[in-house]
């Protein structure tokens, strides 16, 4: 929905659940991030909001040329749905959709991310994005990448380390935090360790995706146009 139609009751219910899974959240600093978003996808069972995504879609250009970007905001999902593909399902779906007020343009989505969970959503639902452990970032991509992440977040983008560090940080309560035996494996996971070795004091590392229908997995199609789906040839 659109950031201007939420009622203070889900403004409630969102801080809410953020400051129940991060340390360092004030309200002051959720509403701050909230005015900066036009756009917010609610996650909720049986009537109780469990996740949410805030977005912020605007144009920019890049080497002359007009590109549309969307910039996540907080985005959180309570443990008891981590099981659930609601919330990637209905952000692929609500992306596609308000990416109509740019038909014309190239869409990227710049992804701040201090969670290894979040940077799997990448690898599980589209083919190409920066950075990744099996291939190097193409010098185009990290221009790109560096050019959006200085606009947005200026003085705290590393540019060195692919890093964001925001004065205030929010970081995943003591319970919830680390990586799970059952990812040590994971070659996604360990990339993003390796990569972002400061996760767990909340900083983000900045990672580049085209959205676009082309660049969805098999797995990303089935989320946006349903089992039935088949890849074109």
């Amino acid at each position: 929905m659109a950031r201007n139609n939420l009622d203070a009751t889900d403004r409630k219910a969102m801080y809410a659940l953020l400051h129940a899974h991060f340390d360092g959240v004030s309200r002051e600093q959720f509403e701050h991030d909230l005015v900066e978003k036009n756009w917010v996808l609610l996650l909720r069972q049986s009537e109780s909001l469990v996740g949410f995504s805030t977005l912020l879609l605007r144009q920019s250009a890049f080497e002359g040329t007009a590109i549309a970007v969307v910039y996540s905001g907080d985005t959180i999902v309570a443990p008891s749905a981590w099981g659930s593909a609601a919330l990637p399902r209905e952000w692929i779906a609500a992306v596609m959709r308000i990416r109509q007020q740019f038909p014309n343009l190239p869409l990227y989505w710049l992804l701040l991310t201090s969670g290894f969970r979040t940077y799997r959503l990448l690898p599980t639902f589209w083919r190409m994005f920066y950075p990744r452990f099996d291939v190097p970032t193409p010098p185009h991509r990290q221009q790109l990448l560096d050019q959006l992440a200085i606009e947005q977040y200026g003085d705290y983008f590393d540019r060195a380390g692919g890093i964001v560090r925001l004065p205030s940080p929010q970081r995943l309560r003591q319970h919830l935090a680390g990586i799970p035996p059952s990812r040590a494996n994971d070659p996604n996971v360990a990339f993003f360790v390796r990569r972002n070795p400061g996760h767990n004091a909340g900083e983000e590392l900045v990672c580049l995706c085209e959205l676009s229908e082309p660049n969805l997995t098999t797995a990303g199609r089935r989320m946006v146009f349903g089992p039935q789906h088949r890849t074109r040839s």
